[in-house]
């Protein structure tokens, strides 16, 4: 008999230990990124922008993670859209706001069709994937063309051309992976 209950709490023990594992990996896209490892809220328009330096517009960046994904770098103002299968999808320019993510790994975490940006400017296809100092930082459209930006304005609005924000708004769903890297 004493055999059965070991084996019973074994088999319990087991069970909850399987259960908290599936509970934790499932909450951690759900953890603000300053308790869950990811990078946090000390991220500068400037810091470690490395001159000179560009990934080939044309493949993946080295690094960047495998499967769906936006990837993003910081020191070439490009978007990469990567599919499931490790494949290019599309490729684009686009012009960072006055504050830069950390690099690191983000998900989508919220969308809008159409909003006004932290400069004041209409915007649409709106993907946010983290804040910084409680300014949201995501990929968007201006819906008309912009004029010169106030440098005393911060803004977390990764500008992309309309065109291209049809393509992340089609591409970036919620819960989507999102790769920061130099």
């Amino acid at each position: 008999m004493a055999g059965i209950s070991s084996a019973i709490v074994a088999g319990l023990t087991v069970a909850a230990v399987g259960a908290v594992g599936f509970l934790a990996y499932q909450a951690q896209g759900h953890v603000p990124a300053s308790l869950g490892g990811r990078p946090g809220p000390n991220a500068s328009s400037l810091a470690g922008r490395v001159p000179g330096h560009r990934h080939d517009p044309a493949v993946l960046p080295g690094g960047s993670g495998t499967g769906e994904r936006v990837v993003y770098s910081v020191d070439d103002d490009r978007v990469w859209l990567a599919d499931a299968d490790n494949l290019m999808e599309r490729s684009f320019k686009v012009t960072p706001g006055s504050i830069d993510p950390l690099p690191g790994t983000y998900w989508i975490t919220s969308r809008s069709a159409a909003v006004t940006g932290t400069d004041g400017v209409p915007v649409e296809h709106v993907v946010r994937f983290t804040s910084v100092d409680g300014l949201a930082i995501g990929f968007s459209a201006a819906v008309a063309p912009r004029t010169a930006a106030d440098p005393a304005v911060r803004t977390g609005g990764i500008r992309e051309t309309r065109a291209d924000g049809d393509a992340m708004w089609r591409f970036a769903t919620i819960g989507v992976k999102v790769v920061v890297i130099r």
